[in-house]
């Protein structure tokens, strides 16, 4: 649960909207501002928050948040 509060304030960062609620079903087609620009910036504050790196195959594999939190588990365990 705490990676998805720190995900919480990623986005909330990243979209400049304190009052965002994500989920784990929260995907691009939820959020208006979730374009490409803003994905990158998405990606690359998830990356430095938990010190980890993404590669292509993941980042395209991904349908919603959980996906990626998920994928984020599996590299800092």
């Amino acid at each position: 649960m705490e990676i998805m509060i720190q995900m919480q304030n990623i986005f909330r960062d990243i979209f400049d909207n304190d009052s965002l609620v994500i989920s784990e079903q929260t995907s691009a087609v939820d959020i208006d501002a979730w374009d490409s620009l803003n994905n990158i910036q998405l990606i690359v504050a998830i990356e430095h928050q938990f010190g980890i790196k993404f590669d292509s195959e993941e980042m395209t594999s991904w349908k919603n948040v959980g996906d990626m939190i998920t994928c984020i588990i599996g590299k800092i365990q």
